[in-house]
């Protein structure tokens, strides 16, 4: 019963919702950045690096289902379409988890060794990456829950294809450029980390 109400509330009230989740994932992420929470333990540098690759094959993972379900929904595959961007969705969230254990616990790692338009194109991708990031938070949690709460008919009454697409270009974009300034930074170029990590 229980479960049925929160589905209808979701089904009636897609926007609150994701307007509510929105402001919790950014209060969560700002929190971590901007206050030092006592919630996450100290990590040590051979942590923070295999954190770092973990993250890299999760945003990889997730590049690819979003690719595949963008593919299949355009072949008329509904189901696997849903079963693409629910496990996408999953792993952003696994993702989230350990990205914010990673911050949290001092694990930030900038780039040394590069000078010139190397240096300003990781720059820029990385600003890409944030910002992509944080705006398509909300378009992702909107068409995620549309497309959890009604059937494929009913979605064709819903802007869940036009929110859809949006989120999609914005994700994948925004992942894959995660991945490739994680290669430079990690096994192209040299680094160095931000805060003093116990060795």
């Amino acid at each position: 019963m229980a479960t049925s109400n929160a589905r209808r509330r979701l089904r009636e009230n897609p926007l609150q919702v994701t307007v509510l989740l929105t402001v919790v994932g950014y209060a969560l992420v700002a929190g971590t950045f901007f206050l030092e929470l006592p919630i996450y333990p100290d990590l040590t540098n051979a942590q923070v690096n295999l954190i770092s690759h973990a993250i890299a094959v999760i945003n990889t993972t997730a590049t690819v289902l979003l690719v595949l379900g963008w593919y299949w929904i355009r072949n008329d595959e509904v189901d696997r379409h849903r079963f693409a961007m629910t496990g996408a969705f999953a792993l952003i969230l696994v993702f989230l988890v350990i990205y914010l254990l990673k911050v949290g616990g001092g694990g930030e790692k900038h780039i040394v060794g590069v000078s010139g338009p190397i240096y300003y194109a990781y720059l820029l991708m990385l600003a890409i990456h944030i910002v992509l990031s944080v705006v398509s938070v909300p378009v992702v949690l909107y068409a995620l829950i549309l497309g959890l709460t009604h059937t494929p008919a009913e979605l064709r009454a819903t802007p869940h294809a036009r929110v859809g697409r949006i989120a999609a270009s914005a994700w994948i974009l925004s992942l894959a450029l995660g991945v490739i300034t994680y290669v430079m930074l990690n096994h192209v170029y040299s680094y160095e980390f931000a805060t003093m990590l116990v060795p």
